[in-house]
C-alpha cells in the first residue's frame, strides 16, 4: 500500500510541467576595436539573459549610419538584436521593454558613454534619455528615460 502511494507521488511529480526557462536573447555587437567598455556591457547583458557575439570593426560609424542611428546620437557600439538596433549602453530593462513592446521603429540609442551606464565606471549622475529612431529620416523621439 505504501509503495502504491510512493509510486503515485512519483508519477505526479513526473507528470507536472517543469518551469520554462527564459530563452536566451541572441545579439551581435559591432564595436570599435579600441573600446573596452563594450566588452563590459556585453558581460552585463550576458548576466541578464543575452548571448552577445562581439565583432570588432573599423567602420563603426558606417554600420551605425546604415542601421539608421542618427550621427549625433551614436554610441560606442551598435548591436543588432531580434530585428532591432540597440546603440550605446542602454540598460537591459529598456532593451527587454523594446523587445516585448515591438514598436515600429528601427531601434533605440543612449548616445555617448554616460558615467554609471552599464559597462562604464562611476556613479550615475542625472537622467539618461534613450531615443527611438526610424530609418525614414524623421526626428528621433524619446523612448524611455532612466
Amino acid at each position: 500500500m505504501k509503495l502504491t502511494y510512493a509510486l503515485t507521488a512519483i508519477g505526479l511529480v513526473i507528470a507536472m510541467p517543469l518551469p520554462t526557462l527564459a530563452a536566451t536573447i541572441n545579439a551581435v555587437m559591432y564595436k570599435n576595436p579600441q573600446c573596452s567598455c563594450c566588452e563590459a556591457y556585453a558581460a552585463y547583458l550576458e548576466q541578464n539573459g543575452f548571448k552577445v557575439d562581439i565583432k570588432p570593426v573599423n567602420n563603426l560609424s558606417q554600420i551605425s549610419s546604415d542601421a539608421g542611428v542618427p550621427a549625433d546620437l551614436e554610441g560606442c557600439h551598435t548591436m543588432m538584436v531580434d530585428g532591432y538596433v540597440v546603440d550605446g549602453l542602454v540598460p537591459v530593462e529598456i532593451v527587454k521593454k523594446l523587445l516585448a513592446e515591438r514598436p515600429a521603429i528601427a531601434g533605440i540609442t543612449l548616445a555617448g558613454m554616460p558615467t554609471g551606464a552599464p559597462g562604464m565606471g562611476g556613479e550615475k549622475d542625472g537622467t539618461w534619455t534613450i531615443y527611438a529612431f526610424t530609418k525614414d529620416g524623421k526626428a528621433p523621439t524619446v523612448y524611455a528615460t532612466k
